[in-house]
């Protein structure tokens, strides 16, 4: 299965510069964040002032291994 990045997805990794991301999908995970609130905050403020077709996901299991998500909408 090949998986295509929506240009805004594109959009989203160039600005924000992941140290380290897993292409799935529906988006990206972004793993190995330290700083969850913050790094979920300047995602989401990011999007927004792109206004970028994305939404941030994460859940009690990605806090974990220190992870969210970047999804097409």
């Amino acid at each position: 299965m090949e998986i295509n990045i929506s240009s805004d997805l594109q959009k989203f990794i160039d600005k924000f510069e992941p140290n380290k991301f897993k292409l799935m999908a529906k988006g990206i995970e972004i793993r190995g964040i330290r700083d969850m609130h913050r790094n979920i905050t300047q995602a989401k403020d990011l999007i927004e002032r792109l206004e970028l077709n994305l939404i941030v996901s994460h859940n009690a299991e990605m806090l974990s291994y220190g992870g969210f998500e970047v999804n097409n909408i």
